[in-house]
Parts: structure tokens; C-alpha cells; sequence
């Protein structure tokens, strides 16, 4: 399996299990939120031991340029830091800092921007940013 695909699977895994966390009450996360820590954590792994997959590419200029890898990387730092807070949670140990509910709700917010600013870049700078981490089967409705 290529680093790219296991990284859209786990990025899509993680997103997805992020959504439904948010949307149940927290004493109910279970099987849902092992599925969370997983993912993202192994999405943060990959990044720790490999670096970021890719840049920001050709058309991506100025300070957005400049600042992608740094909010790459603080993105990779929110996920590791929520996965475990909610491990260690899950397991009865709690953190310093902010409770786990909160992490994820900063995490989906994050996230929301994350996904905003790609579907800009797909779209104004025309430069496929969404074909890298979407399925190929859905690459004809992008």
C-alpha cells in the first residue's frame, strides 16, 4: 500500500470518527473513540517518522505559501494532542490542560478551516488539492 492512500484512509477515518465523536455525548465515545485515536495517531506517527507528504504547491504563493508547512504541522500537533488526551482519558488518566471534549471541538474547528481552505485552493487556484486526498471515484464531480 503507498504512503498515499494509507494516509487518505487514515485522514478520512480520523475526519469522519472527529464528526461522530462530536456528535454523541462524551461518556459514549467507546469503540468510536479507539477508532479516533488510532487513525489519528497513526496519521501523526507517519508525519513524525516521514514529514509532510507534500508541499504547497505551484500556485499557492505569498504568505499562505510561507505559513502551509506551519499550519501543516500545528495541524498534526492538535490531532496528536487530542488523540491522546482521549486515550489517556479513556484509560482514567487525565491531562493537564484542557479536557478532551474541548480538544476535539478545537480540533473540528480546525479542521472546518482546514477543509475551507482546501476547497478554495481546488477551486480558485485550480490546483487539484482535493484530487490528492479524495477517493478516485470521486474525482469526475470535482
Amino acid at each position: 500500500m503507498s504512503r498515499q492512500l494509507l494516509t487518505s484512509i487514515l485522514h478520512w477515518t480520523a475526519a469522519l470518527s472527529l464528526l461522530f465523536l462530536l456528535s454523541v455525548d462524551n461518556r459514549i465515545y467507546g469503540a468510536l473513540g479507539w477508532v479516533f485515536i488510532l487513525s489519528g495517531g497513526a496519521m501523526v506517527a507517519i508525519w513524525a517518522v516521514l514529514g509532510l507528504q507534500n508541499g504547497p504547491g505551484p500556485a499557492l504563493t505569498g504568505p499562505l505559501r510561507a505559513a502551509h508547512p506551519w499550519l501543516s504541522r500545528a495541524m498534526y500537533a492538535l490531532l496528536g494532542w487530542s488523540a491522546l488526551s482521549l486515550a489517556l482519558a479513556s484509560l482514567g488518566v487525565t491531562l493537564p490542560g484542557p479536557h478532551p471534549r474541548s480538544l476535539l471541538l478545537i480540533l473540528g474547528g480546525a479542521a472546518l478551516g482546514h477543509a475551507i481552505f482546501h476547497l478554495w485552493r481546488h477551486t480558485a487556484l485550480r490546483d487539484g488539492a482535493l484530487r490528492r486526498i479524495t477517493p478516485r471515484p470521486l474525482h469526475k464531480y470535482l
